[in-house]
């Protein structure tokens, strides 16, 4: 067998080491996206691989790649995307076609000018409406808005200035139904016009056709006669209370939001010289039903430590009342504070619900603000003793 010297070894590793990092190379190499300008010719792909064409601010170009994912293709063709940038179709939407078209729009400073208010944002999208909605500006269809380069770099930066344009707001009444408008009109008769509203000889108008439109007037249409006039109305929503004696009196969770449910109502109405004499409802038309809400209420008592007489003392009741105290409210609520009468009687001394919640908001466990409250009541009387006094002839107080 033929030796082999340690040179002629070595001189085969440099000629081997080099073919297998190259080759590793051309295998990664495989798996990046491959970036080629649209005036190239166009690659075909193979299986498993996506053929892009990129449309970035009028510059196109194209990828070859393997990625599942935008997202993945442009990072692997360093195609940076800014977070305010948008990307049609979706940057993380599954590549599962052999050739996409692919759009970028680049986000840039858009400053809002709406009469004194200023916003700014950083926006890729193209229209006024789009741009209003992105920063949360509501814009009517009567207003108008303009798209122009913004003249004060300083304040804006390098970036567009939307002006907008209000419409005048103010209250249209046809034929009993009220409304919010909105019009660049300048005068009635004009504003009619723009909204297709004509007058027949049987119609009147609150103003003339000549009165300027200004903001928050109201321009009333009415017909004499009887007439069918249709309103939209909220229905209240009930309210469920539940009962939880783990928590104080006092106590209150809204388990479930109650939402208000809508209706049509048509009535029928009699106008003369525009003044409405007389309705009757005719029809009622349920849209949406009320959602019932529904409340978690506390219903455990936790009484301050003490007897009554503590009770009394700390309610500021002289020592020489306890005993006229005493008998009342023994005989009125037993001494309990949230004690409620088959007549609709409430609290130690049993008065209206509307006046011992106002004086005592937790007065089912307070039984100290009530009996400040009932001293109160007992002054009508002289005090404690001219009130222990009529309740022994009258056996009510």
């Amino acid at each position: 067998m033929k030796s082999i010297s340690k040179r002629s070894f070595f001189d085969r590793w440099t000629i081997i080491v080099p073919l297998v990092i190259l080759g590793t190379f051309l295998g990664f190499a495989t798996l990046a996206a491959q970036v080629y300008a649209a005036s190239d010719a166009e690659p075909k792909p193979v299986a498993g691989e996506h053929l892009i064409t990129v449309h970035d601010e009028g510059k196109d170009r194209g990828i070859l790649t393997q990625a599942s994912t935008l997202r993945e293709a442009f990072d692997g063709a360093g195609i940076h995307i800014d977070p305010n940038d948008r990307v049609e179709p979706g940057l993380d939407e599954s590549l599962v076609t052999s050739n996409y078209e692919v759009n970028i729009y680049r986000a840039r400073p858009v400053t809002i000018v709406d009469g004194s208010v200023r916003v700014k944002v950083m926006s890729a999208y193209q229209t006024p409406q789009q741009i209003a909605d992105q920063a949360g500006v509501t814009l009517h269809d009567e207003d108008t808005t303009s798209l122009t380069m913004s003249d004060d770099i300083v304040a804006d930066g390098a970036g567009v200035q939307m002006q907008v344009d209000r419409a005048t707001a103010f209250t249209l009444i046809l034929y009993g139904k009220s409304t919010t408008a909105y019009t660049k009109a300048t005068t009635v008769g004009e504003m009619l016009d723009q909204k297709h509203i004509t007058l027949s000889t049987a119609d009147t108008l609150s103003v003339a056709k000549t009165a300027p439109i200004t903001a928050g007037m109201t321009v009333e249409l009415w017909r004499n006669g009887v007439q069918t006039v249709t309103e939209d109305q909220e229905i209240p929503f009930e309210t469920e209370k539940v009962q939880d004696a783990d928590h104080d009196v006092g106590y209150k969770e809204v388990k479930t939001p109650g939402q208000k449910g809508k209706k049509t109502v048509t009535f029928e109405i009699e106008m003369k010289n525009g003044k409405e004499v007389s309705r009757k409802e005719i029809q009622s038309v349920v849209s949406e039903e009320p959602k019932k809400q529904i409340e978690i209420v506390g219903s455990k008592v936790s009484l301050p430590a003490g007897s009554h007489t503590d009770w009394m003392a700390a309610a500021g009741i002289s020592a020489s009342d306890y005993g006229y105290v005493d008998f009342i409210i023994s005989h009125e609520s037993g001494w309990r504070p949230n004690a409620v009468s088959p007549n609709g009687y409430y609290g130690l001394g049993q008065t209206n619900l509307k006046s011992i919640s106002s004086a005592c908001p937790n007065w089912q466990s307070d039984p100290v603000c009530q009996l400040q409250f009932f001293t109160g009541y007992a002054n009508r009387y002289g005090g404690w003793a001219g009130s222990y006094d009529w309740w022994k002839t009258h056996n009510w107080w």
